[in-house]
């Protein structure tokens, strides 16, 4: 059951607010503004984590191990991608891939076979019970963080969709320009 006093508490700030107002009180000449917006991010990532571990967990597998699945699942048929195509899309080493696919393949998940194109080179395949699993997994997780949204209508959902998927274009359009060689140079 919910505290009423409580639930009234939270609704005159969240924890962020109380943040924000201790580095007022503390640095009044310096706008915090980022931390009402990324601050938020940060924290709603942190609350949020450790249900979606535990959801992955249910199915005995990682948040990492559950990317690696759920990435071959959405490719679409046949389910298989090269380790590169994974790594880069997973945005994580090779060796970090690597380590995952150890263990998914000894749990029965995936496959690693010969390339028919090249001989050197290796595909990850999905297994018909990594399919299935990484399905299940994928819906349980979508009913857990969707439980998560009812505090949002329908519209006030779709206005925040549109806002962070413009925050975060506009960031990997800052980072990329960023990583581009400076082609004033000689």
């Amino acid at each position: 059951m919910t505290d009423p006093a409580a639930s009234r508490e939270r609704a005159k700030g969240d924890h962020v607010d109380r943040l924000r107002q201790q580095w007022k009180r503390e640095l009044p000449d310096l706008d915090t503004e980022p931390m009402a917006i990324l601050g938020r991010a940060y924290r709603l990532s942190n609350l949020v984590r450790p249900s979606i571990e535990a959801t992955f967990a249910d199915f005995g597998l990682d948040r990492g191990e559950f990317d690696v699945i759920g990435t071959l699942r959405r490719s679409g048929p046949p389910y298989r991608l090269t380790p590169t195509e994974l790594y880069t899309s997973l945005m994580i080493s090779s060796g970090g891939l690597t380590h995952r696919l150890v263990r998914l393949e000894k749990a029965g998940l995936i496959l690693r076979e010969k390339s028919p194109r090249d001989g050197r080179s290796v595909l990850v395949v999905l297994t018909e019970t990594g399919q299935v699993l990484a399905e299940k997994a994928f819906r349980a997780d979508m009913a857990n963080e969707s439980a998560y949204l009812r505090a949002l209508d329908i519209k006030e959902r779709e206005t925040l969709e549109g806002l962070l998927r413009k925050l975060v274009a506009g960031i990997e359009d800052d980072l990329a320009r960023k990583e581009e060689p400076d082609s004033r140079a000689d």
